[in-house]
């Protein structure tokens, strides 16, 4: 007798490869994210109004949006210790002692330029950029961290430094990558801010093109898989705290964390 279909398939399921089958998974849930963010994008394009987005560089924006999961407090862990005036300028460097680059402020249009410029005139100096900001720009950010890991340089967030939406991007770019206790890092949806009312199917295009960029980075990077669907499964208008224990888990961090004492 002619086995069944259904028996063909599960003897194939079965007799599968355990990484094949983790990787089907992901690209499932991957593909089930994008959905759900074309949905947002196209909601947020009809209601563009009432919800003015999350850019850091636009007026009234808050720097920090609540959080999502419940269960979680609708806050970020603890307060930064830059001001919103200073995180919403655009970003700007600062060469600190010990070969360190503070970049601080928003990734504005453009940053990804004056950072390699930064980083040419300070030649073999800069050993680690030191991130403050609440994101902005995904192509400046992605920018910066494919430099970063060009150049070979380390990333890291102090205790109470913010590093969130596409900041996280160019953390991912540190061979060592550093979060202090108490660092705030949080992730959520990107989305073209700039964009006034994006037809449906150009929001679907724009979320699978910059979905597959941002994965393919970070896969790249050698982060976990784990954190870009996080980030995919939170509206822009909230974020994504990450706990120490997850930064480890997703491969963001990859330097011992320092206590709060030692980073004193």
């Amino acid at each position: 007798m002619t086995p069944s279909l259904g028996s063909r398939l599960k003897t194939a399921f079965l007799g599968a490869d355990d990484g094949l089958l983790m990787r089907g998974a992901f690209f499932t849930l991957l593909a089930a994210a994008v959905a759900f963010l074309f949905v947002d994008l196209r909601e947020m394009s009809l209601a563009r109004a009432a919800l003015p987005g999350h850019d850091p560089m636009t007026t009234g924006a808050p720097v920090l949006p609540p959080a999502l999961t419940d269960g979680v407090p609708h806050a970020p862990p603890v307060e930064p210790a830059s001001s919103t005036e200073v995180l919403r300028q655009p970003m700007r460097f600062e060469l600190l002692p010990g070969g360190q680059l503070r970049a601080e402020g928003s990734i504005d249009i453009g940053a990804a330029g004056r950072f390699a410029e930064e980083i040419a005139a300070r030649g073999e100096y800069v050993q680690a950029v030191v991130l403050n900001s609440p994101g902005g720009s995904v192509e400046d950010a992605l920018a910066m961290s494919t430099l970063i890991r060009e150049k070979g340089l380390n990333t890291r967030v102090a205790t109470k430094a913010l590093c969130a939406s596409s900041c996280p991007l160019v953390f991912a770019g540190g061979v060592a990558r550093e979060a202090e206790a108490d660092a705030i890092l949080g992730v959520h949806q990107v989305f073209n801010a700039g964009q006034e009312k994006p037809s449906p199917e150009q929001a679907m295009s724009g979320a699978q093109s910059m979905t597959a960029r941002i994965a393919r980075h970070l896969d790249e990077m050698g982060i976990g898989s784990g954190l870009w669907i996080h980030a995919l499964e939170t509206p822009p208008d909230r974020l994504y705290y990450l706990t120490p224990q997850e930064m480890v888990e997703f491969k963001l961090t990859n330097a011992p964390v320092a206590t709060a004492q030692q980073a004193d």
